[in-house]
């Protein structure tokens, strides 16, 4: 059965595949920090909600081979400037990551990693909308407390959630929703800071009112030591918080069966 409500976590992800790191051109203890810089670590499981109204898809590789959350054309992607495009060529404080990368092995990785993920997220939006008349992703992610270099927001004070929309696929009431969500277990909202935008599939981007989209990011102070990586004893207490907060936001869509 199709369900109206997809959960997209793209950024959890340490894996590179053995012939991927072969192509990185920063050493083990360097690659190690920057994981620890750019992995949304753990959120495949804080994001693990939804109750039977929710499809899961989580991207299986590190966003340091490919990143899903990019527009895979440069030229419409706004972090492509800063060397991190679908296909990063510099790490968070932008020194050199890959040792080369030319137009055939972009290629390589995007049809590799990229489209594959692009065509199952597009799949479950179409099925959605073939059997429930709608859809909605909650685009799941965690940010630094602090900012990184790359980030384009430099401000130091962060809230602990950011809520990201897209004027076209976010109506009011779900930032609303979502925004009240979070609020009423006690955590400071923004939205569109320090992170702005949600996913969608291009199939569907700024074409289709009937895809939702909505882009929920966790200040990893909640539940993450940011040095080791390693989760913190409120672990659990904050999962539970987000729990909450998504199966508020599932049931919030008309036809859906979240308990």
């Amino acid at each position: 059965m199709s369900r109206p409500v997809i959960i997209h976590v793209p950024h959890a992800s340490t894996t590179i595949p053995e012939h991927e790191r072969d192509k990185l051109a920063i050493s083990g203890e360097d690659l190690r920090r920057e994981l620890l810089r750019m992995t949304d670590r753990y959120a495949d499981d804080l994001f693990a909600a939804g109750g039977d109204a929710a499809s899961r898809l989580i991207f299986p590789v590190s966003r340091l081979v490919v990143d899903p959350e990019r527009f895979a054309d440069d030229a419409a992607e706004p972090m492509a400037s800063r060397g991190m495009g679908a296909v990063y060529t510099k790490t968070s404080d932008g020194r050199p990551l890959r040792s080369s990368l030319d137009a055939k092995e972009r290629q390589r990785l995007l049809e590799t990693y990229y489209r594959p993920h692009h065509e199952m997220l597009e799949r479950l939006v179409g099925e959605a909308l073939a059997s429930c008349g709608q859809a909605l992703i909650i685009d799941g992610h965690s940010f630094p407390s602090s900012p990184l270099p790359c980030d384009l927001d430099q401000a130091p004070i962060r809230p602990d959630i950011c809520i990201g929309t897209d004027p076209f696929h976010t109506p009011e009431w779900l930032q609303r929703t979502a925004a009240n969500a979070f609020r009423e277990l006690g955590w400071s909202v923004e939205v569109n800071r320090p992170y702005a935008g949600s996913m969608v599939p291009m199939a569907f981007y700024r074409k289709d009112a009937r895809v939702h989209s909505i882009m929920v990011e966790i200040n990893r102070a909640l539940y993450l030591d940011e040095y080791t990586g390693e989760r913190l004893a409120r672990f659990g207490e904050t999962s539970g918080k987000v729990r909450s907060a998504l199966e508020m936001l599932a049931t919030s869509v008309p036809g859906s069966s979240a308990r």
